[in-house]
């Protein structure tokens, strides 16, 4: 199924509700699961996104760790995909973006920075 993209300029807030970790791949081995493009390994953030009088809390996976990203902590999302998948009658939605930063850091030349709390 296609990737979804998610306009973050229409949350008024968006926080780190679960701090970054690593995704594993094989609970078994432990084996860290990698990004295919960048053979960096992917983790997984727990982002609260606010809007109006409502929040949503979801699991969003990025290449590489987020740095400086820390609980309850207003961050930047770039280019955030959610995508629909199925599995064994089992279905859902997974979150990807492609940078996720503290809001106060400088945004990268030439990208479009989210909007975060008070902006």
């Amino acid at each position: 199924m296609a990737s979804l993209p998610i306009d973050t300029s229409k949350f008024t807030a968006i926080i780190c509700a679960v701090p970054p970790a690593p995704r594993v791949a094989n609970r078994e081995t432990g084996q860290l699961r990698v990004d295919r493009e960048t053979g960096r390994t992917m983790f997984q953030v727990g982002l609260c996104l606010m809007t109006g009088g409502s929040a949503d809390v979801v699991n969003v996976s990025v290449p590489g760790e987020p740095s400086g990203v820390q609980l309850g902590m207003p961050v930047q999302v770039r280019d955030l995909v959610a995508t629909p998948w199925e599995n064994e009658g089992r279905h859902g939605v997974a979150f990807r973006a492609s940078e996720i930063r503290p809001l106060s850091a400088p945004a990268a030349s030439g990208t479009a920075a989210t909007k975060g709390a008070g902006q």
